[in-house]
């Protein structure tokens, strides 16, 4: 049975125990919630639970049962395009429906089941069901992904993301007319307080910085580019409904269920358009490029009509 005792590092001062002791030990969140809830984790030698906050030097002990979570069933996926591949990493264009690899209470396909199903051998590192990833998407979001291949990139890559030097743009749909036309929202991010799947604008949330410019501007909604300086999940819908300019057709977010009939959209009005990174191996800026999917066009075109 491992046990493992150490300080919690300056980093992970603020996070919840599932998350913090996820990305300490590489164990996946929800095995650390397992783990946490059959009281395998001490904080200053008391019990803790899995929503509990991570203290910068407390003493963390864990205790748990040496099982490994299962691979992802390797399920094709229809549509997921590639958009480069070498040795190191390989590009993906996910369409929306699609995660970004399998979580409780997801059952749809993944990016990490459909590469399995391709035969694509990618990075072991970090837990079974999110090899090789080092970023998201959410489900409902369209466009570009970068999976590593190689455990050197997979290294390289989190920590790129991590200090932010990828380049993350967006082109999203936001119902009404944001003011200014152009600007930065500086709000951090956490847990909605009374839902588990949404996420919130909060005081001690995670610091989350979103950059956007107007594209264009239609009677009932205006086209972003959406740069992103940190990548928190949910960040740009969480956003842009925190001003009361939710993304057109996600009505998780507030958005008006009308509108989105009108522009037959059935998820958010959000693509991944590009991406770039200095790739793993070369050191080379290298920087990839997606078009728009149908739906999201349709709904262009219809606000333009």
């Amino acid at each position: 049975m491992p046990e493992r005792t150490l300080p919690v590092p300056d980093g992970l001062a603020g996070e919840r125990v599932d998350v913090g002791v996820a990305k300490l030990l590489g164990l996946s969140r929800t095995r650390v919630g397992q783990i946490a809830d059959a009281g395998g984790v001490r904080i200053d030698f008391r019990s803790a639970s899995k929503s509990d906050r991570l203290a910068a030097g407390a003493l963390l002990s864990v205790e748990w049962t040496d099982e490994r979570e299962p691979p992802p069933e390797p399920v094709a996926v229809p549509g997921l395009g590639v958009v480069h591949e070498d040795d190191d990493v390989i590009v993906v264009d996910k369409p929306a429906g699609v995660a970004a690899h399998p979580s409780p209470g997801w059952t749809g396909p993944s990016v990490v089941g459909g590469l399995a199903a391709a035969g694509v051998r990618v990075s072991t590192s970090g837990a079974a069901e999110r090899a090789g990833v080092v970023h998201r998407l959410d489900a409902g979001t369209s466009g570009l992904m970068v999976v590593a291949k190689s455990e050197h990139a997979y290294t390289v890559l989190k920590r790129a993301f991590k200090e932010r030097t990828v380049e993350k743009r967006y082109l999203a749909l936001a119902q009404g007319h944001p003011d200014p036309t152009s600007g930065t929202i500086d709000a951090p991010i956490g847990r909605h307080p009374r839902s588990e799947y949404r996420f919130a604008v909060l005081a001690d949330g995670r610091p989350s910085i979103t950059h956007y410019e107007t594209v264009e501007a239609f009677r009932a909604a205006t086209l972003l580019d959406v740069h992103l300086e940190t990548g928190r999940t949910h960040q740009i819908r969480v956003h842009f409904a925190s001003l009361r300019h939710p993304l057109a057709g996600d009505t998780m977010y507030g958005a008006d269920p009308v509108l989105a009939a009108r522009l037959g959209l059935t998820r958010q009005w959000l693509h991944a358009v590009r991406l770039g990174f200095e790739h793993p191996s070369t050191g080379e800026w290298v920087e990839f490029e997606s078009p728009l999917p149908e739906d999201l066009q349709v709904a262009l075109d219809t606000l333009a009509e």
